[in-house]
């Protein structure tokens, strides 16, 4: 059974036994309104309610209800509660509110100067408008009320990117909050077209997702079919970006990541220009991209902000460690196991200089080392920020060197060991750096079994695995399989910005021309 057809039938499962919600109107007494919401809530000392009387006899009642620290106090003060103040006051000489069937209607127009005002009429709307930082206000003798955007909280604010630092480029970064990341993609794409669908997700937890594309250049199938996965989650609640990703991913049992993620406001740009889907989660700096495939994930931001040669040659020197982090240990194990014909005699002999006495094999060396190295660079990343560098690098010399003195480990194992993990900090995506750093356990033990001979096989059992990847409809491989030479222009090397004349044709099938090709001239020389 594929796992598209597993998922779908595990959500019908999950939605038939969950119970639908019972939706409760509004009551129309004030009174019976406050009570409900102070029991639903557990009489929470956190949420605020007031009760006011305007009108030119001060003969309706109002109630105004908001959550601490999660509204703006000064908001709901100077332009609600004394906006009310103020109408009474003039209502003493010419009533505003001239009879109860006009209050609702005169408060919405004419008392109420909030931008963004909506009307609700069932308990469950107030408690996610109420939760989510806005100010509701209800009147005594209807059975509907509003909720004003009063949303106010504290947020970390727009930082320099902590994972994904670049010498020329913009230093700004998503932050936790969902409004702020929007306004930083408007910043960069002031365009009517650049769209944006809001829907909660969750029962319990209310997280609000956001859907970013260009009309008219993103794909509408793939459009729809971000919209079509994201209304089958049906979870409890959603922290981070991370639940999305598990839950409307294409293929899960596959250690390569099927959806692009990134904390960089200019990155989610260059990819919603390029036809993407870009999907931001309210509570989280890291915005998720579809489809992404795989040359993405090797692609720095820093790529388009130098020139097309020095961008070439960084990225040739990426490639270059991402071989040397996937195979350097199991090339050096086969190599010393299976195939010493391969080496020099001088090297082989110094080898096996410094293999003699050591107890293990070398597969046994590797595995010893790669773990321990993995267990030192988790325990850094874990530790206090102001120690843990420190720890990491100086356990890993000290055990390196205590090792090789003792005669457990050799030095020429140290040395490819530190290699193939400093290969693996190229990488500029860290989904990616997981992945092979998953794999390279799996070919140490080919390397191990079967010498060279593991390796090929392995190779071509994860090219044949890429090849059978889609992410949301795109071949994962693409533009190298199917081969499309026009898209070869951004995929190993770069081209200048001149040429790259369209967008990806996979992705983005109308609208592709993303500039004019407008040759300069020579300037003349002048004697």
């Amino acid at each position: 059974m594929k796992f598209k057809d597993f998922w779908n039938r595990s959500v019908s499962a999950v939605r038939s036994t969950v119970d639908p919600v019972d939706v409760q109107p509004l009551l129309s007494s004030l009174q019976q309104n406050i009570q409900k919401i102070k029991s639903d809530l557990g009489n929470s000392t956190d949420i605020i309610i007031r009760e006011v009387r305007i009108g030119k006899t001060g003969g309706q009642s109002v109630g105004i209800m908001y959550t601490d620290g999660l509204a703006d106090k000064s908001v709901i003060i100077d332009f609600i509660l004394e906006t009310l103040a103020l109408d009474t006051r003039i209502t003493q000489a010419e009533p505003l509110i001239s009879s109860a069937q006009d209050a609702f209607q005169a408060l919405k127009e004419y008392a109420l100067p909030i931008g963004d005002i909506k009307e609700i009429d069932d308990f469950e709307t107030l408690y996610v408008s109420l939760l989510s930082g806005e100010a509701i206000i209800i009147l005594d003798g209807y059975t509907q009320g509003f909720a004003a955007s009063t949303r106010g909280w504290k947020d970390r604010g727009v930082t320099e990117p902590s994972a994904e630092s670049v010498v020329r480029g913009p230093r700004e970064a998503f932050s936790e909050t969902l409004r702020t990341n929007t306004a930083l993609i408007r910043r960069k794409i002031k365009d009517p077209n650049l769209w944006l669908e809001t829907k909660q997700i969750g029962r319990v937890t209310k997280t609000d997702v956001a859907v970013m594309f260009i009309k008219g250049i993103a794909n509408e199938k793939v459009v729809n079919e971000v919209r079509a996965r994201l209304d089958r989650i049906d979870i409890d609640g959603i922290l981070e970006s991370g639940y999305i990703e598990e839950l409307i991913q294409d293929e899960a049992y596959t250690p390569f990541p099927t959806i692009y993620n990134t904390e960089r406001p200019d990155v989610i740009a260059a990819e919603l220009l390029e036809g993407k889907v870009a999907i931001l989660v309210d509570g989280t700096p890291f915005v998720l991209v579809v489809p992404a495939l795989f040359v993405s994930f090797l692609h720095a931001a820093e790529d388009y902000y130098h020139r097309a040669d020095v961008a070439s040659l960084v990225r040739l020197l990426r490639y270059i460690g991402v071989a040397i982090a996937l195979f350097g240990p199991s090339m050096y194990v086969a190599i010393t196991t299976f195939h010493q014909e391969m080496l020099p005699t001088q090297l082989l002999v110094s080898l096996a200089a410094q293999r003699e006495g050591i107890p293990f094999p070398a597969f046994i060396e590797a595995i010893m080392m790669e773990v321990a190295f993995e267990i030192l660079r988790e325990a850094g990343l874990r530790m206090p920020r102001t120690i843990g560098p420190a720890v990491s690098i100086v356990g890993t010399l000290v055990i390196g060197q205590a090792a090789v003195e003792a005669g457990i480990i050799s030095a020429a194992m140290v040395i490819v060991v530190s290699t193939t993990a400093i290969a693996g900090f190229v990488f500029p995506s860290y989904s990616l750096a997981n992945s092979f750093r998953m794999l390279r356990f799996p070919f140490i033990i080919l390397a191990a079994t079967f010498g060279l001979f593991g390796i090929i096989v392995g190779v071509i059992a994860i090219v044949l695995h890429l090849c059978s990847l889609r992410s949301f409809g795109i071949p994962y491989m693409s533009p190298f399989a199917p081969m499309n030479m026009s898209d070869q222009k951004d995929a190993i090397i770069r081209l200048p910005q001149w040429a790259m004349l369209s967008r990806p044709r996979l992705i983005s099938q109308k609208n592709v021309k993303r500039q004019k090709f407008t040759p300069t001239k020579k300037p003349e020389s002048r004697r």
